[in-house]
């Protein structure tokens, strides 16, 4: 059981890492859609580069989207909406007018007495007013008073629509109806025309009087908009529409090679590309397509792995970032997917700029654009045109990876989302002329989408935030906070331990310097050598650079307690590090810079006491691990050099080059860079660099005359005083 357990312990992070892979490839495969895959490729503006192509069984042609919207769009612009007859609201309306007039003639009486008191043709007025109302309120509803909708209350007279009386629809125009204010004056016209001539007086009694009565009380539209019957009207007539305009026989020849393909050509290669996915989803097709699905992004993610293994080896041993890098190529796979769903909503609002802007973020350019490229590839599948999504795809990443070298401030990545907006739109733009040969043919909405994408971009930063905390990453923009020197720890070095402060800060410039020539992470370095000697501050004075003149507390200390103090500082750092909640790699740079080396001064000098003892050697040795970064072994070299430098007594190009040579021969051959995936080459690279650091630092500078001093007061006050004599 010990075995077996011991066993999976040792192999547990392999097998980890192959459950991520296949997990990915499980998701992916489910995701892309099941259908057949059309093994042409094409698009329109461009020549047939495939041989001729002959139709392998009858199809119909299929309308376009523009024409189908086109057609849909003709049909409801000339679609009669439904309105409907209420007859019960007359008959309601009429019957409420006269109990109303009749309850309120006791009011009205004193209020008007002409018309109570006056009569014409043996009627009061009061009685005639009231005919004429009701007379006038049936042609109203006679003729029909209609309550328009807000869709429609712009509409011009002429505006047509069906009008449903009982069981029978027939056209009718808004011009033929009256309005609830226009049948409102109409009767109030009739009323007054109705009581003939009348004299002033009573002509102005019977106004006031159909102004309080409030007619339009009693004015309810009695046409009203059927939406329901309209919905139903319009879908019938949506779905009526012909999907097809044609068709096409088998062993009818589609195209040539070489044949420029225009519109008509791939309105039926579509038509042909839709027939035979939908043909090839059987239930047995459907098992075919499944395993050569599966089986295909198989092949895309062992690429992955097998990248990882050959080129990041780092990435590759670390399984949170693998499970992060599937992470990401299986969300935005996903986001495709999801869209895709969707239907009406394109694939280019989806920002995967994002993904290649990340990765390089925490890893490098190189495995940011190999997995933008099998994202891009892989999420081709779920794109109408695979040939434009995948050329429009492509420079946006590459250009995002550019913008974004080092990322160290948040207008940085407004410029990258400016900068891919502007690619994707140019790259269509111009693509789009050359397959149709027309500017006026270009699609405005495409900028909309690129616009979206762009301002989608902007999700990155709160994304770095997130995965650095949750995967324990470190951007750029946490490099450069650490760097400042108002960080708190940094502060307290400067206070407690000026002179290692001061020290950092040179191996800093040199670090950063080489890690620019080398290709490493220069704000890595950088930070990293800020740090590096954190550990001092549990006993600065124990150090030469801060040791004040004539003080060295190592003169009362034994070689191996001294050894002890200095060695200690490495284990102390980490110590604070970690309380501090520093990154583990800036806390690989405190752990790496002495590597497994000796603290020579104190050995040697424990040696030249005791020549026949035999020392303890890791009294004296540094615990390590030896650097295992190209960052970390960079910092070492700076680090032995720029504490050697201080020792030097004459600062000639002869003596700087001995300097730099002599340390990193010397660590070369105590196998301290054996871990660190950094050559020869760099190595020698590193040097020159520090050897140019150096002499400039160090540089002979000219020596100012001294200014002589006037004799001319001292002769005057000799010769006064020979003349007194």
């Amino acid at each position: 059981m010990s075995n077996w357990f011991k066993s999976w312990k040792k192999h547990s992070n392999s097998i980890y890492r192959v459950i991520a892979f296949l997990v990915a490839i499980a998701i992916v495969t489910y995701l892309l859609p099941k259908t057949a895959k059309f093994k042409y490729e094409y698009s329109k503006g461009r020549p047939w580069m495939h041989e001729t192509l002959i139709a392998p069984f009858d199809f119909p042609i299929y309308k376009s989207q523009d024409e189908l919207k086109r057609e849909k769009d003709s049909i409801l612009n000339s679609f009669r909406p439904y309105f409907v007859l209420d007859t019960a609201i007359e008959t309601a309306q009429i019957k409420k007018f006269i109990q109303y007039y009749n309850q309120s003639a006791d009011k009205f009486k004193a209020q008007y007495p002409i018309l109570f008191k006056r009569k014409i043709k043996n009627k009061y007025y009061y009685e005639k007013v009231k005919e004429n109302i009701i007379y006038s309120l049936k042609q109203v509803y006679f003729k029909g008073v209609i309550e328009l909708p807000e869709q429609y209350i712009d509409k011009p007279p002429t505006f047509e629509f069906n009008l449903i009386k009982g069981n029978i629809s027939e056209p009718y125009g808004l011009s033929e109806l009256l309005s609830p204010k226009a049948a409102y004056q109409l009767i109030k016209i009739n009323t007054l025309n109705g009581l003939g001539n009348m004299p002033p007086k009573v002509f102005d009694e019977a106004q006031a009087f159909l102004s309080d009565l409030q007619l339009n009380r009693f004015i309810s539209p009695n046409i009203r908009f059927d939406h329901d019957r309209t919905e139903m009207e319009k879908e019938n007539l949506v779905k009526n529409i012909s999907l097809t305009s044609g068709k096409v026989l088998k062993g009818q020849r589609i195209i040539d090679t070489g044949e420029i393909i225009d519109s008509k050509t791939e309105k039926i290669l579509n038509s042909l590309k839709k027939e035979y996915e939908a043909r090839m989803g059987t239930t047995k097709g459907m098992y075919i397509i499944l395993f050569a699905q599966a089986l295909l992004i198989a092949l895309f993610f062992i690429i992955i792995y097998l990248f990882l293994y050959y080129f990041r080896k780092d990435v590759y041993e670390n399984l949170l970032s693998i499970i992060f890098i599937l992470l990401m190529v299986v969300f935005l796979i996903a986001s495709v997917a999801g869209i895709h769903s969707l239907g009406r909503i394109p694939l280019f609002i989806i920002p995967f700029a994002i993904l290649p802007i990340i990765v390089r973020i925490f890893f490098d350019s190189r495995l940011a654009f190999f997995l933008y490229i099998i994202t891009i590839i892989i999420s081709a599948f779920f794109a109408g045109n695979s040939f434009l999504f995948v050329l429009l795809q492509i420079p946006a990443g590459i250009l995002a990876i550019f913008s974004l070298f080092i990322m160290v401030r948040r207008s940085q990545l407004v410029r990258a989302a400016f900068l891919i907006f502007l690619t994707y739109s140019l790259f269509y733009a111009v693509i789009s002329l050359w397959q149709e040969g027309d500017i006026k043919k270009i699609d405005p909405r495409y900028f909309g989408m690129f616009a979206i994408n762009g301002a989608l971009i902007l999700l990155a930063y709160p994304l770095i935030d997130i995965f650095e905390r949750t995967f324990r990453f470190l951007s750029d923009v946490s490099l450069m906070e650490l760097s400042d020197t108002n960080h708190p720890l940094l502060r307290m070095l400067a206070e407690k331990a000026p002179g290692t402060f001061q020290h950092s800060i040179q191996v800093a410039n040199l670090a950063q310097e080489v890690a620019y020539k080398l290709n490493a992470n220069p704000m890595l370095v950088r930070a990293g050598a800020m740090y590096h000697d954190i550990g001092k501050t549990v006993s600065p004075i124990f150090f030469t650079e801060n040791q004040t003149a004539g003080f060295n507390p190592h003169t009362e200390l034994d070689f191996e307690e001294s050894a002890r103090i200095i060695i200690n500082h490495v284990e102390e750092g980490v110590k604070i590090a970690r309380k501090e909640n520093l990154p583990e790699q800036i806390i690989d740079f405190i752990r790496t810079h002495h590597g497994t080396t000796k603290t020579k001064f104190f050995y040697n000098s424990y040696m030249n006491e005791n020549p026949d003892a035999t020392p303890e050697e890791g009294m004296f040795t540094y615990p390590g691990p030896t650097p295992f970064t190209k960052e970390t072994a960079i910092l070492m070299m700076a680090d032995s050099i720029e504490a050697a430098s201080k020792s030097l007594k004459i600062y000639t190009d002869d003596e700087i080059d001995k300097l730099v040579e002599g340390i990193i021969s010397s660590q070369l051959k105590e196998n301290q860079f054996i871990n660190a995936p950094i050559t020869f080459k760099e190595i020698t690279q590193a040097k020159e660099i520090f050897k140019e650091k150096l002499k400039n630092i160090y540089h002979a500078r000219i020596q100012y005359p001294k200014l002589k001093k006037k004799k001319k007061k001292k002769e005057s006050s000799e010769k006064s005083k020979k003349e007194q004599d």
